[in-house]
């Protein structure tokens, strides 16, 4: 399991903007990011290097930012793996509530999963008896 950064972002010009060079005056290291949005609003999740110093420096500037916690997990990148790991999934009762994936190099992918914390532990253990491996930071920042 790893922390993810969760930004509420007004959708207006430049916020992103704002945003990403607030985090990186502040030397955090994002490895993914991944956009949600409607007319109005946007959220945007991330993953980083220090979530929690992250979060006490875009409150500071004026962003509604929290924590999250989220499953990472490790898949080949290939045709079908990422079928194979929902269909692990699918054999329990766990709701996946949202998801994305980058790529960590050449051959593996990191799929990121918000499952809720009463579904976590039958979550981990279906993941890995189907043989993928969940990560915590250290894992993606040595990818």
């Amino acid at each position: 399991m790893i922390m993810q950064l969760t930004v509420f972002l007004e959708n207006s010009e430049g916020r992103l903007a704002a945003l990403c060079r607030t985090l990186a005056d502040a030397g955090v290291n994002m490895s993914a990011l991944t956009i949600a949005e409607t007319s109005d609003y946007g959220i945007v999740r991330i993953i980083c290097d220090n979530v929690f110093h992250a979060v006490d420096v875009l409150e500071e500037a004026g962003f509604r930012a929290t924590k999250t916690k989220v499953l990472a997990v490790e898949v080949p990148d290939r045709p079908g793996a990422l079928a194979e790991l929902l269909e692990a999934l699918g054999s329990t009762d766990v709701n996946i509530e949202y998801g994305y994936c980058f790529l960590a190099n050449g051959d593996v992918a990191i799929d990121v999963l918000k499952i809720k914390p009463e579904d976590r532990a039958a979550a981990e253990e279906a993941i890995t008896k189907a043989g993928f491996k969940l990560l915590h930071w250290n894992d993606i920042a040595e990818s």
